[in-house]
């Protein structure tokens, strides 16, 4: 009685936000399917052009009272995924989940310094990317991806603010259950993910997951420890975000603790 289904949900990004561990988080419920991989459908071409029942099929199997979901951060920032998604279909619902975005930089950083040193590639200084010639290297695609008032433009051009669902990623790695129960209300679904379906794992220093009766935390790749920033690059970082975060409160009727 199951069937692959195009999702009725699909978490949208944002890159390095904690798109993973929201997804795997979601997972708990038993009215969620997740897609096991990023399909980056309608972002990149060279999928979007293989149709639908490419995209169908990388889904997996579900029951009909279950939602499928399948998350792919570089769709927020993508120029053409709000429209495809759109066209696939008008009514569906988005979440997006976002923490500060100087943290979210860093993080950024964090990711590619740790890919680059394990492929033997050579590696840069944080504050040696960031600054060019004594200001702020604006074209930095890190710094790019958090301005998130210029991407949200783009998705309210094709989707009304009750289909996004934003989710603080900064409060769900600290106190996971308050967020899940705010996306268990949206997707319309029966609350079932409990405080015992996590626990703090202090060798890793966040929450991991708890269910069927087996234990799993996010990869070894997640919460990696952030290099040390000069705190005159920190300020710059925040003083650039700060009139981009504002018009993006105004924009979502919402504000956050960020920077």
């Amino acid at each position: 009685g199951t069937s692959r289904q195009i999702p009725q949900t699909i978490i949208i990004g944002v890159r390095k936000g904690g798109t993973r561990a929201l997804l795997e988080m979601l997972d708990v419920h038993p009215n969620i399917v997740v897609a096991a991989t990023e399909v980056h459908f309608f972002d990149w071409d060279e999928n979007y052009v293989k149709g639908i029942d490419w995209y169908r099929n990388l889904m997996p199997f579900s029951y009909g009272n279950q939602i499928t979901i399948e998350k792919t951060p570089g769709y927020f920032t993508s120029p053409q995924a709000p429209e495809r998604i759109h066209d696939m279909n008008s009514s569906i619902k988005l979440l997006l989940i976002l923490r500060d975005p100087t943290e979210r930089v860093i993080s950024d950083y964090t990711q590619v310094y740790y890919n680059r040193v394990e492929s033997h590639k050579p590696v840069q200084l944080f504050e040696d990317i960031v600054i060019k010639n004594g200001a702020l290297n604006t074209k930095y695609k890190a710094i790019q991806r958090s301005l998130y008032d210029v991407h949200m433009e783009k998705w309210l051009k094709h989707f009304s603010l009750d289909q996004i669902h934003i989710v603080d990623g900064n409060t769900l790695i600290k106190d996971p259950l308050p967020e899940l129960q705010k996306v268990e209300r949206f997707l319309n679904l029966p609350s079932r993910i409990m405080s015992s379906n996590f626990y703090f794992n202090q060798t890793k220093g966040f929450y991991c997951i708890r269910s069927d009766g087996r234990e799993r935390c996010l990869h070894e790749s997640k919460g990696r420890p952030h290099p040390l920033v000069n705190n005159t690059v920190l300020e710059q970082l925040y003083s650039y975000f700060r009139e981009h975060n504002a018009k993006f409160y105004r924009m979502v009727n919402h504000s956050f603790d960020w920077h």
